[in-house]
């Protein structure tokens, strides 16, 4: 079975071949059909997570995965071999995630894919969706209240767009100008391309902005970041965390029920097959896309 991994050292990521898995009594085993490149694989392949998440020297990629469960452990009861899953893998420790031809994950970290949501676009859902209505759910309704969404057209930006003007929060997406009809289009009210100090209550700040974005809070307001281990200063009362994803099966399959119904829309920007996962690492660095690169084995 080959797998990607990425060492300490860097500077890019190498298939290599290793024992097939088997599941234990939750976990089931899926044969990969497509596996989303997101920034933190690239992050980590580069070898520069390692010190900041306190990484082993080998350590697996991949987050989101789409594929055909092909075992299962003795107590999963509710998922079949046969059945088209997507789920998330939230181990970045383990040597082998779903950058490969097989992944083992728990049966509670994935969902069933329901029909009108194609088997290749699953894969881009988890990671990026699951973050957003993460970041978004502790909150509580928006109730008119206001929320700027740095990197809106994104793709953790785009979701958390999407849900939270959803969910009733007056949202306001900050992007680049050419970004502001697909942004408004995914239910912004508003739309900036430099955030306006003190104006929001609250700031998720997808772009990484940190201090700029939490500048943008008013007095007292709030701010959540999508890196745990690098949060910015609070400064002026404005409480400041970060949202740390998690794989939540039952969380996905409302996701992925949304995304088949129209609500949320997927993106992906091509595909490529794992023994070039190199040109997908590479395409994603150069950014420039607003949907993901998927490995497909």
């Amino acid at each position: 079975m080959r797998t990607l991994s990425a060492r300490s050292d860097g500077p890019a990521p190498y298939l290599s071949d290793v024992s097939s898995l088997l599941p234990r009594r939750h976990e089931v085993l899926i044969e990969v059909v497509a596996a989303a490149v997101n920034p933190i694989d690239v992050f980590v392949a580069s070898g520069a997570a390692h010190p900041v998440f306190g990484l082993p020297a080998l350590v697996g990629l991949g987050w989101d995965v789409a594929g055909r469960v092909a075992a299962i452990g003795p107590d999963v009861t509710d998922i079949a071999p046969g059945d088209l899953v997507a789920g998330l893998h939230d181990d970045l420790t383990l040597s082998t995630r779903t950058h490969a031809e097989q992944v083992v994950l728990p049966a509670t970290s994935v969902a069933v894919v329901p029909p009108g949501v194609d088997e290749l676009a699953a894969a881009s859902v988890p990671l990026n969706a699951l973050t957003a209505l993460q970041a978004l759910t502790p909150l509580g309704d928006g109730d008119g209240r206001t929320l700027l969404v740095t990197g809106a057209a994104g793709a953790v930006g785009g979701y958390a767009v999407a849900l939270a003007a959803a969910a009733g929060w007056h949202v306001t997406g900050l992007g680049r100008a050419h970004d502001e009809a697909w942004v408004r289009g995914a239910g912004a009210s508003g739309f900036v391309t430099a955030p306006q100090p003190g104006a929001y209550d609250v700031v998720f700040d997808t772009a990484v902005l940190n201090a700029l974005a939490v500048a943008a809070v008013r007095d007292g307001g709030q701010y959540v970041g999508v890196i745990p281990p690098a949060p910015p200063a609070p400064e002026r009362g404005v409480s400041v965390s970060a949202v740390n994803v998690r794989a939540d099966g039952s969380q996905l399959a409302r996701l992925l029920a949304r995304t088949a119904s129209g609500e949320l829309e997927v993106r992906v920007a091509g595909t490529v097959a794992l023994d070039h996962a190199g040109s997908a690492y590479e395409k994603l660095a150069g950014g420039g896309q607003r949907g993901r690169w998927l490995l497909v084995p």
